[in-house]
C-alpha cells in the first residue's frame, strides 16, 4: 500500500532558544549546532527527521513538525479548502528546497517541505 507524506523535519520554538538548548540536550541527550548567523540550532537526534531550536518572535512558544510534500502550492491550496490560513508562503530555502507553513483550524502551525529529502534521494 501507499505511504502517505512522511514527517521530514520538526521545530521547537521558545522565548528563550539558548535555554531550550540546555532543557532537550539534558534531557534527551541531542547535540544541537547553533548557528549564530541564523539565529537557529540544527538538532542532532542522531535519527531521521531531523530537527531545529529557534526563538519564539512574534509567535507564541510552540512545536511544529513539517511534512514532505511533491508541490507546495498544490498542498496549501488543499489546506485552505479545508479552512486553513497560510502563515509562511512557499519559500525557497538554500540547496534547491522550499518550506511554507500554514495553521490548521485549531491554530496548529504545520510545515511543509518540497525537494530532495537527505537519506531518501
Amino acid at each position: 500500500w501507499k505511504m502517505g507524506n512522511p514527517l521530514v523535519h520538526f521545530e521547537i520554538a521558545w522565548p528563550d532558544a539558548r535555554k531550550a538548548i540546555e532543557f532537550y540536550t539534558s534531557l534527551f541527550d541531542w547535540k544541537v549546532k547553533w548557528e549564530d548567523e541564523t539565529q537557529y540550532g540544527i538538532i542532532d537526534t542522531g535519527e531521521k527527521p531531523c530537527g531545529g531550536i529557534m526563538k519564539a518572535e512574534g509567535f507564541p512558544p510552540m512545536t511544529a513538525f513539517y511534512i514532505h510534500v511533491d508541490d507546495i502550492d498544490k498542498y496549501l491550496e488543499k489546506a485552505k479548502s479545508l479552512g486553513s490560513e497560510v502563515k509562511h508562503p512557499k519559500t525557497a530555502i538554500p540547496g534547491g528546497s522550499f518550506y511554507a507553513g500554514f495553521f490548521d483550524p485549531a491554530g496548529n502551525y504545520i510545515g511543509l517541505f518540497e525537494g530532495a529529502v537527505e537519506g531518501n534521494q
